[in-house]
């Protein structure tokens, strides 16, 4: 089937006239081709944005939130459809593709009630007879641009804020995963998002998303994905306000007293659900000396029987990668591990089926100067670390350039606080894995993870509104500040 844009309110097929095709990583196959949409596409896309804000904002956000809450009870009556279809598009076995669903109704519900706080503040004036308070005001148009290992709730999480805010929105997905955010689009119009409100195009980050910068209509910029494409943006996004969440390089501290059933099952997860796909994934496993063996002997074991196979399936425990470029890229990091020295416990290889399938691999005796100690892999590819003291752990997991999430297996109240304090990650699990966030708290991290900003939460509200100062004087008077007479 070939798809269209969405602009203005109605469907429309590409100035270019070209397309490209999604393909199901488990068969191959196309599940459908998409607008290879050019400059003018996305600029279209812009101006109906532009010409929908003054009305859209100045609807009330209470009533801004009922559509946002009709859109969640959309999602929640096609959350199975919207999940199988995730599942084949992208890879993810199908009970993480609900929770991906289940993210965005989530956040849509949260945001839905942020129409009636939109908080702001008052506070005391230094002059009598004087008011003084806050309010937030939408940014207009925002520009927002997802990835495609969480093509549901990712966007969600961005476009929620943008929309009980008062903004519009020009939506840009990932070209890996474009039919999960043409779905979630038709449920918008059929929530009742007014003409224009929120725009979709598909096609080349680099030809839309440079319009999208240089634009002066566009007045935010919201972006999840890779290090080097946020400083581009960073770099040529001018004035607008940006939001960046980008790499991660996850640690999991074993500690010495710590329950060690438990920390396999989280580090699992961690490193192999999604099949290593997600920003937050555990990727490098920091245990302490005295564990390294009886740790490694039950982590082997277990990842030794995950199975391979189409999510669709209810026995597969990991999925496809998300192209062949991934599994080339897992590959890879393979021969630089064992070419430095690693050693190979399992895995380490491209599976022998059909699709783009690389076996979960777990490797030892990783030095903290080792590539696959410090690169983001985004594969089933997981570092093994010893380290002789919690000291020695968390300047192991600091010496990175990211610093997004991370977790401590501990019975020691002492280590878990220490940890919680020092490690330098925006997030911190302790007796848990390295993902699972929740959209009512914020998310983001430090150092090259990003530029500080978060999303979710009363933050997400933060990055898409600014802050406006009022003061009203009913003095009578003119009364000038910081006692000049």
């Amino acid at each position: 089937m070939r798809y269209k844009n969405f602009i203005g309110g109605r469907w429309l097929s590409p100035n270019s006239a070209e397309y490209f095709d999604s393909k199901d990583p488990h068969t191959l196959k196309s599940i459908g081709q998409f607008p290879k949409s050019n400059a003018k596409d996305v600029q279209k896309a812009i101006d109906a944005a532009a010409k929908a804000f003054p009305a859209w904002s100045k609807v009330p956000a209470p009533k801004r939130g009922q559509i946002l809450l009709r859109f969640a009870n959309l999602l929640k009556e096609n959350k199975e459809r919207l999940s199988k279809i995730m599942t084949r598009e992208m890879g993810k076995v199908l009970n993480e593709a609900r929770g991906d669903v289940q993210e965005a109704i989530d956040i849509a519900e949260y945001m839905a009630g942020e129409g009636r706080r939109l908080f702001g503040h008052t506070t005391p004036s230094e002059l009598p007879d004087k008011f003084c308070m806050t309010m937030r005001i939408p940014l207009g148009v925002v520009a927002i641009i997802t990835p495609w290992n969480f093509p549901v709730a990712i966007p969600a999480w961005k476009i929620m804020p943008a929309l009980i805010c008062g903004n519009t929105v020009v939506f840009k997905p990932s070209s890996d995963s474009p039919l999960c955010a043409l779905e979630m689009i038709k449920l918008l119009d059929k929530a009742g998002v007014p003409k224009g409100v929120v725009n979709f195009v598909t096609g080349s980050g680099k030809t839309l998303g440079d319009v999208m910068l240089k634009s002066e209509v566009v007045r935010g910029v919201s972006f999840t994905g890779s290090v080097e494409t946020g400083r581009y943006i960073a770099a040529n996004a001018g004035l607008k306000k940006v939001g960046l969440e980008l790499g991660g390089k996850n640690p999991v501290i074993v500690m010495d007293d710590a329950n060690l059933d438990l920390a396999v099952e989280g580090i699992l997860w961690g490193a192999f659900g999604t099949t290593g796909q997600r920003c937050t994934a555990s990727s490098r496993v920091i245990v302490h000396k005295k564990v390294k063996r009886a740790l490694e002997r039950k982590l082997v074991k277990r990842v030794k029987k995950l199975r391979l196979g189409s999510g669709l399936n209810k026995n597969t425990d990991v999925g496809p990668l998300v192209n062949k470029a991934a599994v080339e890229k897992s590959w890879k990091y393979s021969l630089i591990a064992k070419g430095q020295g690693a050693k190979l416990l399992c895995g380490g290889k491209v599976a022998k089926m059909k699709g783009n399938y690389f076996e979960p691999t777990v490797f030892t005796n990783v030095k903290a100067v080792h590539r696959l100690a410090r690169e983001e892999v985004f594969g089933p590819v997981l570092a093994i670390i010893t380290v002789k003291s919690l000291k020695e752990a968390i300047k192991v997991a600091n010496d990175i350039e990211y610093g997004l999430s991370s977790a401590i297996y501990t019975n020691d109240l002492r280590n878990a606080y220490k940890a919680m304090t020092e490690l330098e990650t925006g997030i911190t699990y302790v007796n848990s894995s390295t993902i699972g966030a929740e959209v009512h708290l914020p998310f983001g991290g430090t150092k090259n993870t990003g530029n500080g900003t978060r999303e979710a939460g009363i933050f997400g509200i933060e990055e898409m509104s600014d802050v406006k100062t009022i003061y009203v004087d009913y003095s009578g008077a003119l009364q000038k500040a910081q006692d000049i007479k």
